[in-house]
């Protein structure tokens, strides 16, 4: 098959021109700049004329909650969701049921992506308090890193002990990501917050509770820790301004030390509570506009490496309470894309350093291969998005398993048109195609 996506805007290596790109079965086979006539003859033309073709998405950072939490979401609805963002790969997180804290649980994971997932697929591996000693059976080559809980966990993946981490960070043979809040500082705010507000506090309490300082403080542990052993460390979901003082900015090459954003914490505040309530309750907690805007900052000086999103859906039954009882987490892959387009229209950022944050630097980063690039000979995960092209977000729209988003009723002004994965042609103007299986990426 020979498809031609033809009078496109094109976005890709920190530039925008216009052209054409020739998909030969699951690869880029060429791509064409200016006016420069597209060679050869083609099974099917896609017309991209006032739209932007850029690379497929790469989220880093999702929780797709399958095996064993599939009441709130699953491979096949979130990877779903994934497609119509425009996101062509993710890789998930190891807090399901089991965890993925064995090599028997990832492979069982393995095989449910290749029957189900909709897109490209891989899976961190859990750290533990005492399982470093099977990172040296890990197959390099098919997972982007180990995931290490230095706060907000569940199950035993809370990983506390200082000789633990000592040897997570000492012999860790792919990068660390980690989530970064002191546990000890977080269960004192809970108990002051508790004798204050009673036994649930408020929402509006969030960010007190999961405080800046007890962000602030686990993560520097954690960058001491990596300098330490030479570790390469990917800090998951970072809230605070004062924390982006820890990091390098990524100019020519990549830092030893990088930092994820999401886009919760870019989008919304702690005013927003007082509207949204727990559906935007999520750990680490949405914090103040001072910090929202220090990260929106860091999006373009290099301080913030990667943008994700944490995607972590729940019934909407679970959400409900406060500090204590409502569910920690929103779905938010779905939106990601176009929320992200939002800013590049607010200028906080262009629509280059999107892909750059998006696309290029998660397959840099991870050392994905053949993806994240619009280039010859890399597999064409492509999406085409459509600038003023209003449309509003409502509950029949939602594709995550959960139906419901903190992003309902919001009207954005780009639209995801088409997604291709490995040449296929997954969303087509609204039209899925619910055949499509994406494929276990590949590293290094």
């Amino acid at each position: 098959m020979r498809l031609l996506i033809n009078n496109a805007i094109i976005v890709n290596e920190g530039k925008t021109f216009k052209g054409a790109i020739a998909i030969e079965d699951d690869c880029i086979k060429d791509i064409f700049k200016g006016d420069e006539t597209p060679r050869g003859q083609f099974d099917r033309t896609v017309d991209a004329a006032g739209c932007f073709v850029l690379p497929g998405v790469i989220d880093d950072h999702v929780h797709f909650r399958e095996p064993g939490l599939t009441a709130k979401a699953d491979i096949e609805s979130e990877s779903r969701a994934a497609a119509y963002g425009g996101v062509t790969s993710f890789f998930d997180m190891p807090n399901t049921v089991p965890q993925t804290t064995t090599p028997d649980a990832l492979d069982a994971k393995f095989t449910l992506a290749a029957e189900k997932s909709h897109v490209n697929y891989s899976f961190f591996f859990g750290a533990t308090n005492t399982n470093a000693g099977l990172f040296n059976s890990l197959d390099t080559h098919r997972i982007p890193g180990i995931k290490l809980f230095m706060g907000s966990s569940t199950g035993d993946m809370l990983v506390d002990r200082g000789d633990a981490l000592e040897r997570i960070f000492s012999t860790a043979p792919v990068p660390i990501m980690a989530h970064c809040e002191d546990t000890g500082m977080i269960n004192g705010n809970m108990l002051n917050a508790k004798a204050l507000y009673g036994d649930d506090p408020s929402v509006v309490h969030h960010p007190e509770i999961r405080s800046a300082e007890a962000c602030y403080r686990s993560t520097k542990h954690a960058v001491n820790l990596a300098r330490k052993h030479g570790a390469r460390l990917h800090v998951a979901h970072v809230t605070t301004a004062r924390e982006l003082e820890l990091f390098e900015p990524w100019t020519d090459s990549m830092p030893q030390i990088t930092a994820e954003s999401v886009i919760a914490h870019l989008f919304f505040t702690d005013k927003d509570y007082t509207n949204l309530k727990t559906l935007i309750k999520c750990n680490p907690a949405v914090k103040s506009e001072n910090d929202r805007d220090a990260l929106r900052r860091a999006l373009t000086d290099g301080r913030i490496s990667v943008v994700g999103t944490d995607h972590a859906p729940h019934l909407l039954k679970d959400k409900q309470g406060g500090c204590c009882r409502a569910a920690s987490g929103m779905p938010m892959i779905q939106f990601s894309l176009v929320a992200m387009l939002e800013l590049v229209d607010k200028g906080v950022l262009g629509i280059e350093r999107v892909v750059e944050l998006m696309c290029h630097r998660p397959a840099m980063l991870f050392d994905v291969r053949r993806r994240g690039f619009l280039r010859t000979g890399y597999k064409a995960d492509i999406t085409i998005v459509k600038p003023q092209c209003p449309w509003t977000v409502t509950t029949e729209c939602i594709q995550s398993k959960c139906g419901w988003s903190p992003m309902t009723g919001h009207t954005f002004n780009w639209k995801v048109i088409h997604t291709f994965c490995n040449g296929r042609h997954i969303l087509n103007d609204g039209r899925f195609d619910a055949s499509c299986r994406g494929e276990e990426i590949a590293f290094r």
